[in-house]
């Protein structure tokens, strides 16, 4: 992918190396992450303007914590260490790390005693947001103290000389009232980064891409109707046109009217596609399956027999091409090595080799907000491109339990009055995603004169930036009266509605 220089970001596990990324890309800097255990040594910084060594959850005095590289620091390229990334660089240059008596977490108000660089233009007095359980007692030898806290003498400190900044803070989030000017001189005043990645940008250079690693042949596309399968849909529409084949196929498994929708949509933005209902091929598949990780592999597989033959009678298809994020391919890989499964992700893995079709994936290094800028810019319509999250396996995994026919029925009702009273009431931009689960549960109720038992089913609606974290939406009451009151007395086979008033984390956003 052709961009300006990068910033390089060196993952260590904390859980906000992504939002790094995020807000480097925000100034319009393009930002790549590493893990930790990449050999340096053969790494090409020929591209890189500047280094940032992330956070993370081990301790520098732990046995197998992950070291530094110092090829990092060797290179002589400017390096900000972040919170383990500081004690790394304290650790490495001669300086002590000791244990901190009391781990400290959340707000401090750090004290800025040397303005110039880093902390240039930030107030003399400001709030910054801690993690962490070690602190650095001596400073290695050239460094001196830029900032500090009532509980921590050397929270930030630099050898200017060479470029190397720390903070024993986290800049990245938004308890750091300033961490947005931090970055900001780090990016531009320090490593001399241009302000050069943009949708139109990125748009330019993966067309080129995708043209020459196409060239004459065929892709198919795997259309699934969501905001970044239809972004890369119109990509390559852009760049080979009818040389790709978007292959819709209807699983059974999607929201109300949807499949309608994604073809009458895809019929106004002129894409080649092949539209296949599946739905009871896919049915029969999950029968009687209730264990969500058992649900993804059976539709994945689905998914996999369903393309194959459509590859068969396309004929002289050589490319797949799908929409998988930066955050998918990330999560997918753990900074230590095999990581604890949360869920398996439909896009990273399984399809491309059983296919043997060579993968095209031009929205691999973007994350979700990024996807959707570089679809305005492409044309598509804000009811599309501003739709919430759906995830691959569709409501199968939002109907906790067996998935039938009757099940589906419920939910699909229940959901489109949620979505569509959000719409109603002006609240679907206010929150990341709203979806309505199915409990495997029954209550007991009254209607009428008649008692009944019958399904629960639990409303979900978050705010989030990037679904890395996400917190529960505050609707207004009344709101959720109406919403529940339609679905009773509308969805037959519903007697209760409740709200699931879960973060993220603890909780997951989907509740499989």
């Amino acid at each position: 992918m052709t961009h300006g220089k990068k910033i390089l970001i060196v993952d260590y596990g904390s859980q906000y190396t992504q939002l790094i990324a995020r807000r480097i890309r925000e100034h319009n800097v393009y930002s790549e992450i590493v893990t930790c255990r990449h050999e340096f040594s053969e790494y090409d910084f020929g591209d890189v303007a500047g280094i940032i060594l992330s956070g993370g959850p081990s301790s520098v005095h732990d046995k197998g914590a992950p070291k530094l590289d110092m090829n990092l620091i060797d290179i002589g390229l400017p390096v900000l260490g972040v919170c383990y990334g500081l004690h790394l660089i304290a650790k490495n240059l001669g300086g002590i790390v000791g244990k901190s008596k009391q781990r400290e977490y959340g707000r401090a108000i750090m004290t800025v005693s040397d303005p110039d660089k880093l902390f240039k233009g930030l107030d003399a007095r400001s709030q910054v947001w801690m993690s962490h359980g070690d602190h650095v007692e001596k400073l290695p030898l050239g460094f001196e103290k830029i900032g500090s806290t009532p509980n921590v003498e050397y929270t930030a400190f630099s050898d200017a000389g060479r470029n190397i900044y720390c903070v024993q803070f986290h800049p990245e989030v938004a308890h750091t009232e300033q961490g947005n000017r931090i970055l900001k001189n780090f990016l531009f005043d320090i490593c001399g980064c241009k302000a050069d990645w943009s949708p139109m940008s990125f748009i330019d250079s993966a067309v080129n891409d995708i043209r020459e690693t196409v060239g004459g042949g065929k892709v198919i596309c795997a259309l699934s109707g969501g905001v970044d399968s239809s972004v890369v849909a119109m990509l390559l529409n852009k760049a080979i046109g009818k040389q790709s084949v978007s292959v819709f196929i209807d699983n059974g498994l999607l929201r109300l009217n949807e499949a309608r929708q994604v073809r009458d949509a895809c019929g106004k933005f002129g894409l080649n596609l092949r539209a296949i209902d599946s739905s009871a091929f896919f049915l029969r598949r999950l029968k009687g399956v209730a264990d969500p990780e058992m649900k993804r592999k059976k539709i994945g597989r689905a998914f996999i027999e369903v393309f194959s033959a459509e590859a068969k009678k396309i004929g002289k298809a050589k490319f797949l091409a799908q929409g998988t994020l930066y955050p998918d391919l990330i999560e997918s890989v753990s900074f230590k090595g095999p990581s604890a499964t949360i869920k398996t992700h439909h896009n990273v893995g399984g399809l491309p080799k059983r296919m043997r079709l060579k993968l095209i994936e031009p929205l691999k290094e973007l994350f979700k907000d990024e996807v959707r800028a570089v679809g305005r810019t492409l044309g598509l319509p804000p009811e599309f491109i501003d739709r919430h999250p759906f995830p691959g396996p569709g409501l199968a995994v939002r109907i906790l339990g067996a998935v039938t026919p009757e099940r589906l029925r419920i939910l699909r009702e229940a959901d489109h009055i949620f979505i569509s009273e959000l719409r109603n009431h002006n609240l679907y931009h206010e929150t990341w995603q709203a979806l309505a689960v199915l409990l495997p549960v029954r209550s007991v109720g009254v209607m009428g004169d008649e008692r009944t038992y019958e399904n629960v089913v639990a409303l979900r609606a978050v705010t989030s930036l990037d679904a890395m974290t996400a917190d529960w939406a505050r609707l207004p009451d009344d709101f959720l009266a109406h919403v529940s009151n339609r679905i009773i007395n509308e969805v037959k086979g519903i007697n209760r509605a409740v709200y699931d008033i879960s973060s993220k984390p603890p909780a997951t956003i989907e509740w499989e």
